[in-house]
């Protein structure tokens, strides 16, 4: 899987790009990547199955036990949950890892493929973030300059 880091930066060749505005940049790609990713998985799914989600997301109570009682018993002893919480430092017991699991079994369940449109998502936004890097580096560039300018007066 792909993180959104100094490493991702360099890659598309935005390691030049101040150290105040790659936070925000990173921000914006995670949001917009969650957006694309999540119009493309909504795709064809009932009703019934996007308010399930919903519920799993929006943690209303009783929702992850329900989902968890009916697709993973078990869950404790299974290997991307244990994953999960080698990746995390949490507890077994953690309500938060237990989510985070639930909602990641639900995508399992019900698009087995969210894995490759995570990464098609990401790969349309990487071309498109490479194809746009002068005119991204080239206003950070004038934001700097006009912030100069205006020290200066």
């Amino acid at each position: 899987m792909f993180q959104l880091n100094d490493e991702f930066l360099k890659e598309l060749g935005l390691d030049q790009l101040p150290e105040d505005q790659r936070k925000p940049f990173l921000d914006h790609i995670y949001s917009e990547l969650e957006l694309r990713v999540g119009e493309r998985l909504s795709q064809g799914m009932s009703d019934a199955q996007l308010d399930e989600f919903a519920n799993i997301i929006d943690k209303v109570p009783g929702s992850v036990e329900e989902f968890l009682a009916k697709h993973a018993p078990n869950y404790q002893q299974e290997p991307v949950f244990q994953r999960l919480m080698q990746a995390t430092g949490a507890q077994a017991d953690d309500p938060a890892l237990r989510d985070e699991f639930a909602a990641t079994k639900w995508l399992e369940v019900n698009r087995p493929d969210y894995r490759s449109v995570v990464a098609a998502a990401m790969e349309e936004l990487k071309k498109e973030i490479i194809s746009s890097r002068d005119v991204i580096l080239g206003g950070i560039a004038q934001i700097q300059q006009d912030s100069t300018a205006q020290d200066a007066a």
